[in-house]
């Protein structure tokens, strides 16, 4: 059974920042809630694989395992065991607010909480087009990035004073404005400063109080040998600054592999076709072949049949982080000549004479991996 890919499970990119995944898992946790459906087997799969998918994708090293390497990566890694909130670290901080809005019961201090303008920084993705050569053997690359980064003219604070953010006098702080509705206390996020408890009222003018400039940067690539195509790199912290002292996002490097002209890829293993002649396989000889490392010799024996594939060992692409390499698997196709001269023609007319060939019909199958060999 396939399964399906976390992110798309929750709804999410895959730069998504960690309260992006958390939105996501909560509001597809409520809607998706056993104690909502009752008796519902769907909805109940839906919260199993929206709770499975928050649980690796909440956590760092897992996150970069399935990133690197899909399902298979985090296969072994503490696997999720079917209860409705595994992995989960903190519920309350999660369903805390819907609670609290519902029940008065959210989070510890019941809703008093003060609010933070403390904000990570999203995720940053750049795309980078690399040779075949480069992917096989690695190689590190010098790029440059547009990402945000603290403003210098405010420190980061998002106010011409430098001294930050006021206390938001609506709310006292608190990030949260209380109404009375019958025997309910409901809390909700105050609308003068979005929950944040403060407000500014100088802005900078360098960063219009955001707190942050969007600049270029230049940051080194390690590619590994053995990348693929659609390779994702993670470099932890080169994302976009956070606000007001939050941390940086995350910053992946996306590889596009441009193909090879010759040689065809599958896993570890390299594969290419040399054409030859009549009289080299029915003869045997030596050629030269390439390989992705230079040019080495094929003893091609005498009889050799056209689709003949010769397996050159550890020829082919290194294991990602592993030790070994693939295989290069070379085919050989007997070229026929299109054009002869007259001395040529003799001499096949000659040997035609000598050489006897029963044109019996053979089966479909066997005509069809003759085509697919030739297509």
């Amino acid at each position: 059974m396939i399964k399906a890919d976390y992110y798309e499970v929750l709804g999410v990119s895959r730069t998504a920042s960690d309260q992006e995944l958390k939105a996501a898992y909560r509001r597809l946790a409520l809607q998706y809630h056993p104690d909502r459906n009752p008796d519902n087997a769907e909805a109940e799969e839906k919260f199993k694989q929206c709770s499975e998918a928050y649980q690796i994708l909440s956590d760092a090293q897992k996150r970069a395992a399935y990133d690197r390497y899909g399902h298979a990566g985090v296969s072994g890694a503490g696997g999720f065991d079917g209860s409705p909130f595994a992995g989960v670290q903190d519920i309350g901080d999660i369903f805390g607010d819907f609670f609290g809005e519902m029940f008065n019961m959210g989070g510890s201090g019941g809703g008093n909480r003060r609010g933070s303008r403390v904000q990570k920084g999203q995720d940053a993705r750049h795309d980078l087009t690399i040779e075949f050569e480069d992917a096989v053997f690695g190689k590190e690359v010098q790029v440059s990035i547009h990402r945000r980064e603290a403003c210098r003219d405010c420190r980061g604070t998002g106010t011409a004073s430098g001294r930050g953010p006021t206390t938001c006098a609506q709310c006292q702080g608190r990030g949260q404005v209380r109404y009375q509705q019958g025997f309910f206390s409901i809390a909700r996020t105050c609308n003068h400063c979005g929950g944040t408890g403060t407000v500014i009222t100088d802005p900078c003018l360098g960063c219009r109080g955001d707190g942050r400039v969007e600049r270029q940067h230049a940051i080194t690539v390690h590619i590994p040998a053995g990348v693929e195509d659609g390779t994702r790199i993670r470099y932890q912290g080169e994302g976009d600054a956070g606000r007001f002292g939050g941390p940086s996002g995350d910053l992946y490097i996306v590889l596009q592999v441009k193909p090879h002209k010759f040689f065809e890829r599958d896993g570890n293993d390299l594969h290419c076709v040399v054409p030859v002649s009549f009289p080299q396989v029915a003869l045997g000889t030596e050629i030269v072949i390439p390989t992705i490392d230079g040019e080495t010799k094929l003893k091609v024996p005498e009889g050799t049949q056209s689709g003949k594939e010769f397996r050159i060992r550890a020829k082919g692409v290194p294991y990602l982080n592993e030790h070994g390499r693939g295989d290069l698997i070379v085919q050989i196709v007997v070229q026929t000549p299109t054009k002869l001269t007259r001395v040529q023609r003799e001499l096949l007319r000659q040997l035609s004479e000598t050489v006897s060939v029963e044109n019996t019909p053979t089966s479909r199958s066997l005509f069809g991996k003759v085509k697919e060999m030739f297509s």
